[in-house]
């Protein structure tokens, strides 16, 4: 019998699921967070094929640290956990949109959203009528 994460997921799913990912040069892939009931964006974080495993059998979302060179569990240090309830990979297979139950600020600035801040204002396409 092979080995299996704490959910009862062989490990051999798992390493078949996260072989479907095209991670950059560097080994990493974007994760987008979204908010799993309002399709809120979260964030943007990084993960390797190791965050991605964490994320996938643990059912806390881990990323990548770019800057600190380690892996980091959101909310350990701040409380403000991000539980997974899905997860799903690109049509190229270069992204993950990862779903969670977001519990306090998902932004390290305390913002509920990374993407609560500067508006770009961008010039807008025309109206479809749909």
């Amino acid at each position: 019998m092979s080995p299996v994460d704490p959910d009862g997921v062989p490990e051999g799913v798992v390493a078949e699921r996260i072989s479907r990912v095209r991670f950059t040069a560097d080994g990493l892939v974007a994760a987008i967070v979204q908010q799993w009931d309002t399709r809120e964006v979260l964030m943007l974080g990084w993960m390797d094929a190791e965050a991605l495993r964490r994320t996938l059998t643990e059912g806390r979302v881990t990323f990548w640290s770019r800057s600190r060179g380690e892996y980091w569990r959101k909310g350990d240090t701040s409380g403000h956990i991000q539980l997974v309830r899905g997860a799903h990979l690109d049509c190229d297979g270069d992204a993950i949109l990862v779903e969670v139950e977001q519990v306090g600020a998902a932004c390290h600035t305390g913002l509920r959203s990374c993407f609560d801040t500067l508006d770009l204002e961008p010039a807008r396409g025309p109206e479809t009528g749909a």
